[in-house]
């Protein structure tokens, strides 16, 4: 077991702007205004997008800075020619983001498989599909960031979205594991995990509703109107903070965006340590005695 690793709060500035980046998702929400804000500091952006009509606009304002690709991340070929484009056009690859991404709404009884399927090829397929197109590239380069935005439910699991948890879940330890493996090339991972925000993300574009069961319409109306009444926060206020994690010469693997996952985790974790507590007796029983082998 490998022994865990002193948090560190270094945000110096590993370099100054004048980064290239490679965003998927560019069209709309996080993934369109952190591709702005990167070309209004200077930086060079690949930006992609399912059409690539929802980002052509960027080219009129921020010219030879801006490449628009058109992306699908479910479609591994496609995927491999956008990163090897991105590269050769600009020359390098500084920070690559995994931003595309869907929600599925329904509960586990609801949704049907080939929905869930369809949910792991974007948000989990996609994101592999990016991760091994570029992790060649950085090694070549010897420096490199990704980062994979995830979710405060990628660590906290809700009804009614459980499916999408779960691939943030899956996303969380993909990730955790790829920053231990490609460390000693000199490459970075830093999982994004945002609380709520006033994004698009909630419009029918980026949800998908499974078929109701008239058994869980209390619960889904009671989940649906909790979440409108939430309050999201300010996705525009967040590219500094972004710029603060990529910029620093020691970033974190996790880094929750926003006020809202420390208080809402830390109660989770401390819940989750107080079962585990409270069982350790019968845990430890099952464990048996210990054989040596000679």
């Amino acid at each position: 077991m490998m022994a865990p690793q002193q948090a560190t709060t270094d945000t110096s500035t590993a370099s100054a702007p004048g980064k290239v980046w490679f965003i998927t998702g560019a069209s709309r929400g996080f993934g369109r205004i952190w591709t702005e804000a990167a070309l209004q500091r200077g930086d060079q952006v690949a930006a992609t997008a399912r059409t690539l009509a929802s980002i052509a606009d960027l080219t009129a304002t921020y010219g030879a800075n801006v490449l628009p690709l058109e992306l699908d991340v479910t479609q591994p070929d496609q995927v491999q020619t956008a990163v090897t484009q991105a590269h050769a056009h600009f020359g390098r690859l500084d920070v690559v983001v995994n931003n595309a991404g869907y929600s599925l709404v329904g509960t586990i009884e609801e949704s049907p498989a080939a929905d869930v399927r369809a949910l792991y090829e974007t948000n989990i397929f996609g994101t592999l599909a990016v991760i091994q197109a570029a992790l060649p590239l950085l090694r070549a380069q010897g420096h490199g960031h990704l980062i994979g935005v995830s979710s405060g439910l990628g660590l906290v699991s809700l009804p009614l979205i459980g499916y999408y948890c779960s691939s943030k879940w899956a996303f969380e330890a993909i990730h955790e594991s790829l920053a231990a493996e490609i460390k000693p090339f000199g490459l970075h991972v830093t999982l994004v995990e945002p609380g709520a925000y006033a994004t698009e993300f909630g419009s029918e574009q980026s949800l998908k509703f499974a078929p109701g069961l008239d058994v869980y319409t209390g619960l889904r109306t009671q989940v649906m109107e909790r979440l409108k009444s939430s309050e999201g926060g300010d996705p525009r206020a967040t590219p500094p903070a972004l710029f603060a994690v990529v910029d620093a010469a020691e970033p974190p693997l996790r880094f929750f965006l926003g006020s809202q996952n420390l208080p809402w985790i830390r109660g989770a974790y401390a819940e989750r340590l107080a079962t585990w507590e409270q069982w350790a007796p019968v845990s430890e029983a099952a464990q048996g005695v210990s054989r040596q082998s000679h």
